[in-house]
């Protein structure tokens, strides 16, 4: 990292030159070589990110080894070595938490917020669980954008276009306003055409995009040691109501899997779908001339999701066997968060951080928020609609702290522990005007406390060679289903808790141009959350606890290298993962829901043992590599080809692995490639993503298949100043 005369600014997780010698992580409060750093990451810098073609989380996946994201339109099913979240919902806590900034972003929804003047991402792999808290079973992803310096007038300006009519205008200014004031505001518009092929007699928006961001950074440094940073960020993104096809056919009890593309669609319902929200972040750190650092970081985050869709994804008005199903979903997010740090300073052989947390989260579903709409068909013999009215308040607080202790040259030890409270609580009611007796109430409270902790042991054996090993509990929060009309599952379920045992080593060669990381995990799970999705109402899912234990376990290694012209990154997982003991009845029609125990069963045709089966969306291998090469044209013109590969493995997309169902996603393979030509400060290129065009179905939403992004290509220039 850049050394720094400022003592304020060399303690905040702030933007760091693409030019850096090192790659640096912060996810624990402190700025720290992430070749010295006992912790399985990838580090991304904001040319990593345009070098790669990833403008968003979707795109994350192809840079990172045991990393899946499968967009569902108002969310995203963000996991992580198979942990993370499988279906949308708001009852459903995430395995992977996000930080923008120094704050945990609004969990599960809200995730498709562009990237743009981003200074790094770092992608943290298993449970992190003294630092991030209940939501960071799986993982934790530290973004941070770029923030104003005091130096100069600077910035830069993007302009792309590309099929589907895609156009892109992206930039940021940077401008002091005195000696020890800056202000940085940056902007991204992008506005793309549907890549789906609608039919029927559909109305609304057919998966169009047009997003618009913002973002004001205003930095305030009036002494060495004194630093106050606001940043306000705001995203309206409009992306038609999540056009799908159905994963299977017919209902008796042959039922046939769709293999017909899934961009072709066919849909008879209103398309809609609309994600507006917001972030203030106010981050102020004081440090002492011993280097001592007191810093507070606070948050208020607001967005409202909503979209209208068609849930049978057919063009079917209702016949016997094939009812017309809709779904209107309007749920408004709030989220008011507070953290306290004080961080030793680096120097001594001593170091531990101290912290505070402090969040609010409150969902709200007004009136009319929460719709599902079924016609007449031969099992359900009324038209009935189904709608949920309700508020979702959550609390965590929280008291973390780590220590670190150097035994000798090169051998450290480190302890960590948090202790947290969690609450929730569900107020909400689910009915239907068609049968007025037919109502559900729910008014009901759960807390959970927890500690978890860490131990570790980083032994740097020489300048080239970093061991660590370290055993890591974490817990993700227990909290309440909503009412569902469709089946009453237990109100509430309980935290899970997660035990992480991991061995890792790390290589500098070359003079530091090739750097390598290897580690091996296995975890054990008590209380596994897992999701079952009512098909017919895909907006509601259900969560329980796996009674046995959950295990996983695998290997992971990358690598990074530049040698003057060539650079090339490499990484790939392999992954094992086994449910305990469960017993669950699949709720499509194959398998009406009927009695089933979750714990004892016993397995009938309907009642299935999950017991032993795979985590969805966990790949057993995943495969990613990257090379580019700068040419000298003279002067100071070069031309830098570069390819991109990425090879996910088969997963399942539910757990009751049925592949007559469509539960079976084969693995695909994603080729992206740019060419682009530097001058000065302009520079143009050529890009294409998913360059072989292959057409395939991402994630399953209950009954619906959800597609991957096809071939994109275009032209992109860019100056900076």
């Amino acid at each position: 990292m850049e050394k720094t005369t400022d003592p304020a600014a060399a303690a905040q997780s702030t933007d760091l030159p693409a030019t850096s010698d090192d790659i640096v992580v912060t996810a624990e409060r402190r700025s720290t070589s992430l070749q010295r750093t006992g912790v399985a990451a990838t580090v991304l810098s904001g040319e990593d990110l345009v070098r790669k073609s990833i403008n968003s989380v979707e795109q994350l996946q192809f840079a990172s080894p045991s990393l899946t994201v499968n967009t569902t339109g108002q969310g995203n099913n963000f996991n992580i070595r198979g942990i993370g979240k499988g279906e949308p919902g708001s009852a459903i806590s995430v395995g992977v938490v996000t930080y923008r900034d120094g704050v945990a972003t609004l969990p599960g929804y809200f995730q498709s917020e562009p990237y743009y003047d981003i200074a790094s991402i770092e992608v943290l792999r298993g449970p992190q669980g003294t630092f991030a808290g209940g939501n960071a079973t799986g993982g934790a992803v530290f973004i941070t954008e770029k923030n104003p310096d005091l130096e100069s007038v600077n910035g830069y300006a993007i302009a792309q276009y590309g099929n589907f009519n895609n156009v892109k205008l992206q930039g940021a200014v940077n401008l002091p306003m005195s000696e020890n004031a800056a202000l940085r505001i940056a902007g991204n518009m992008d506005r793309r055409d549907t890549f789906f092929n609608v039919t029927g007699p559909w109305t609304g928006n057919p998966g169009n995009r047009r997003d618009y961001s913002g973002r004001a950074s205003f930095l305030w440094n009036p002494s060495a040691n004194f630093r106050f940073l606001l940043k306000a960020d705001y995203n309206n993104i409009e992306y038609g109501g999540i056009p799908a096809s159905p994963a299977y056919f017919g209902l008796a009890a042959s039922p046939t899997r769709n293999t017909s593309d899934p961009l072709d669609v066919a849909s008879n319902a209103n398309l809609y779908g609309r994600d507006e929200f917001g972030r203030i972040v106010a981050n102020i750190s004081y440090t002492f001339d011993n280097g001592l650092t007191l810093r507070s970081i606070s948050g208020f985050q607001r967005g409202t999701t909503e979209v209208d869709t068609d849930n049978d994804a057919t063009a079917n008005v209702g016949t016997p066997t094939a009812p017309d199903i809709r779904g209107h979903t309007k749920i408004t997010e709030e989220v008011w968060s507070q953290e306290f740090n004080i961080v030793s300073p680096d120097t001594g052989p001593f170091t531990w951080v101290l912290g505070g947390f402090w969040q609010h989260d409150k969902i709200s579903i007004p009136p009319g928020g929460l719709v599902g709409d079924v016609t007449p068909n031969t099992f359900v013999p009324l038209n009935i609609d189904t709608t949920t009215v309700g508020t979702n308040p959550k609390t965590a607080l929280a008291g973390f702290g780590q220590i670190g202790y150097q035994l000798s040259d090169g051998l450290q030890v480190t302890l960590g522990g948090r202790y947290s409270r969690t609450t929730s609580r569900n107020d909400a009611t689910a009915s239907t005007p068609q049968i007025p007796a037919l109502v559900l109430t729910q008014s009901d409270f759960t807390s959970a406390k927890r500690f978890n902790g860490k131990a570790a042991v980083n032994w740097t054996i020489d300048s080239s060679n970093f061991v660590y090993a370290f055993v890591a509990t974490g817990s993700k929060a227990g909290g309440l289903n909503g009412p569902n009309l469709g089946g009453v599952p237990p109100f509430a379920f309980d935290a899970e808790d997660v035990v992480d045992y991991e061995l890792g080593w790390k290589g500098t060669f070359l003079n530091g141009r090739l750097r390598t990381q290897l580690g091996g995990y296995y975890n054990t799970y008590e209380n596994f959350q897992v999701s079952i999705a009512d098909p017919r109402s895909p907006n509601i899912s259900s969560v329980y606890n796996v009674s046995g234990k959950t295990q996983l376990y695998g290997v992971e290694f990358s690598a990074q290298s530049s040698f003057d012209a060539l650079t090339f990154d490499f990484a790939t997982s392999i992954a094992k993962t086994k449910l305990g003991t469960f017993f669950a009845a699949d709720p499509r029609p194959l398998n009406a829901p009927r009695g089933c125990n979750v714990k004892t069963g016993p397995a009938t045709a309907r009642c299935i043992a999950i017991g032993g089966r795979e985590q969805p969306y966990a790949p057993e291998f995943t495969l990613t590599a990257g090379a580019q090469y700068a040419i000298t044209l003279g002067g100071d013109a070069t031309l830098t080809p570069r390819v991109d590969y990425s090879h996910t493995g088969a997963v399942w997309a539910t757990l009751f692995q049925n592949t007559a169902l469509g539960d079976r996603l084969p693995s695909r393979d994603i080729i992206n490639a740019q060419l682009t030509l530097a001058t000065g400060k302009w520079t143009i290129a050529a890009y294409g993503t998913n360059l072989a065009n292959e057409h395939y179905v991402a994630a399953n939403n209950g009954f619906r298949r959800l597609a991957g992004a096809p071939r994109q290509y275009g032209v992109r220039a860019s100056v900076s100043f």
